[in-house]
């Protein structure tokens, strides 16, 4: 294997797109990218609310993968718009079934990253035997500890100047509870309010994932519709925990034995602490364990892409 660090694929085109109907009123967008017939693999972008981008496409070796990607409910292409309705975790874990049909294959690989990760776990634990593998980035099993520590107390002592931003729209009297305080001007019916409240909260997370500061990442984090999307969805799940039972995802992650699986992690990871990503590898053993250092949360990070690459190619075959 070579010495030197791995990056993304060159640019590709997906070869065939649409539009789901999902239900509930929804429509997700779908593309698949790679060759027809390849190995079967499935990307969960993060957020919630975040957005698949052509990058995502070039995370795997376009000769042996063929690779869903797809909006999650909401945000994107897909339709309604920053929808809260209808829209939580399980109705994703039932979207990701629906595609697994639609390009009809009995299992396939699941990559998933921050978000992602959550989504993938979620997935991968009901239903285990359509995972062939995992591909896991930036673990996030969403405790009520890992939201307080972004969002109420922790990450607020590392950046002060970007946390005064955060909490700028929110009155003082409000902000002992900041995703409530958040939720309520997220789904006001002022579209002004809803969108100076979704581009400080999305501004936060975008100035925050990075170990060094990348302008080119944050930006598109201050745009009005991602970040009224963004925001929205990914308040509207956080206040509701995912509507998850508090530390599901790690009391099940004996329904990932027998999956080969790959953790990635950075050292310096300010959103999702490393502490979470061990104990996920201390109850899933058999997945390779990768703590990158210098490293914060994004998978543009180099260590933490090269690491990715490696993942998907090693799951072809290819040393």
């Amino acid at each position: 294997m070579s010495d030197s660090l791995r990056s993304l694929y060159p640019e590709i085109e997906p070869y065939a797109s649409g539009h789901l109907d999902v239900g509930d009123g929804h429509s997700v967008y779908w593309e698949r990218a790679g060759t027809p017939g390849a190995k079967p693999a499935v990307f969960l972008h993060g957020g919630p609310g975040g957005t698949i981008s052509q990058k995502h496409r070039r995370l795997f070796d376009p000769a042996l993968y063929d690779v869903t990607l797809f909006d999650q409910r909401g945000c994107g292409k897909s339709t309604p718009h920053a929808s809260l309705t209808a829209n939580t975790t399980w109705h994703l874990v039932a979207d990701i079934e629906r595609l697994r049909e639609l390009a009809g294959v009995e299992q396939w690989l699941v990559f998933g990253g921050s978000w992602g990760s959550t989504l993938a776990l979620a997935y991968a634990e009901t239903h285990p035997a359509r995972v062939s593998e995992l591909v896991l980035r930036g673990i996030y099993t969403l405790t009520k500890a890992e939201l307080d520590w972004y969002y109420q107390f922790g990450v607020s002592e590392m950046f002060p100047d970007k946390w005064e931003r955060f909490i700028a729209p929110i009155p003082p009297q409000e902000r002992h509870e900041m995703m409530l305080a958040y939720h309520r001007r997220l789904t006001s019916d002022d579209r002004a309010v809803r969108l100076e409240a979704a581009r400080a909260w999305s501004l936060w997370e975008g100035e925050t994932i990075t170990l060094l500061p990348e302008p080119s990442t944050s930006s598109t984090f201050g745009e009005d519709d991602f970040a009224h999307a963004f925001a929205r969805i990914e308040n509207h799940f956080f206040v509701h925990a995912g509507w998850l039972e508090e530390g599901q995802l790690l009391r099940d992650a004996n329904r990932l034995a027998g999956i080969p699986g790959v953790i990635v992690h950075g050292r310096y990871d300010m959103p999702c602490p490393a502490k979470y990503a061990w104990a996920l590898h201390k109850a899933w053993p058999e997945a390779a364990f990768h703590l990158i250092e210098g490293a914060g949360h994004a998978y543009s990070e180099p260590g933490i892409l090269d690491r990715l690459i490696r993942a998907t190619d090693g799951f072809v075959g290819k040393a």
